[in-house]
C-alpha cells in the first residue's frame, strides 16, 4: 500500500509519552486540524524501545493544513527554544486565543513566546509586528521595538502607539 505524501518537509516531534495528547492538544486551538493514522509498538519493536507492546508510537496529524508526526520516544530528548514553531497573527483576538490556549499548563516568555504544556516553544506574533520592524524608518522600528521588549504577550494597540510616536 503507497501513502500518498502531500508535502516535502514534515515536522517530526519527540516526546516522552505523551504523542497522543500532545496531537489531540493542538488539534482543539487550530481549526483547520485533524488527527490522522496512529501506529503502535509491536512486541519486538517495544522491547527495543522499553515502551508497552500495544501503546501509541507516532500519531499523524495536521494543525491548519500542516502536517506533523509525533513519537513517543521515551524521555532522551526534551524540546528546547532552539526550535519553535510560530503563530502568525492578523488581529489581537486571535494573539489573545492562540496565547492563553497554547500557555495553558505552560510557560509564558517574553516577546511573545511561550512553552506549551508538553514543553513546545511557540512565538505568537502578530503580523503587524514584522511589518512595523520592517519599515524603512529605522526611529520607528526602534521604538517599536523597544515596546516590543517589555512585553511577554504581545499587545497590537501598545505597538500602534510606540510606532506613531505616542
Amino acid at each position: 500500500m503507497t501513502t500518498a505524501i502531500t508535502q516535502k518537509i514534515t515536522p517530526f516531534l519527540w516526546f516522552d509519552d505523551k504523542a497522543e495528547e500532545a496531537a489531540k492538544f493542538y488539534a482543539s486551538i487550530f481549526k483547520n486540524s485533524k488527527i490522522g493514522k496512529m501506529t503502535r509498538y509491536d512486541e519486538e519493536a517495544a522491547q527495543a524501545s522499553g515502551r508497552p507492546a500495544g501503546s501509541v508510537m507516532t500519531v499523524e496529524f495536521q494543525l491548519e493544513g500542516q502536517e506533523f508526526v509525533a513519537l513517543n520516544g521515551g524521555p532522551h530528548f526534551k524540546f528546547t527554544e532552539a526550535v519553535s514553531f510560530v503563530m502568525n497573527c492578523e488581529t489581537q483576538e486571535e494573539v489573545d486565543y492562540f496565547w492563553s490556549k497554547l500557555s495553558a499548563g505552560g510557560e509564558e516568555s517574553r516577546c511573545g513566546w511561550l512553552k506549551d504544556k508538553f514543553g513546545l516553544s511557540w512565538q505568537v506574533v502578530p503580523v503587524a509586528l514584522i511589518e512595523m520592524l520592517a519599515d524603512n524608518d529605522t526611529a520607528k522600528a526602534k521604538r517599536v521595538t523597544h515596546a516590543m521588549l517589555h512585553m511577554d504577550k504581545i499587545d497590537i494597540p501598545t505597538l500602534k502607539k510606540a510606532y506613531d510616536g505616542k
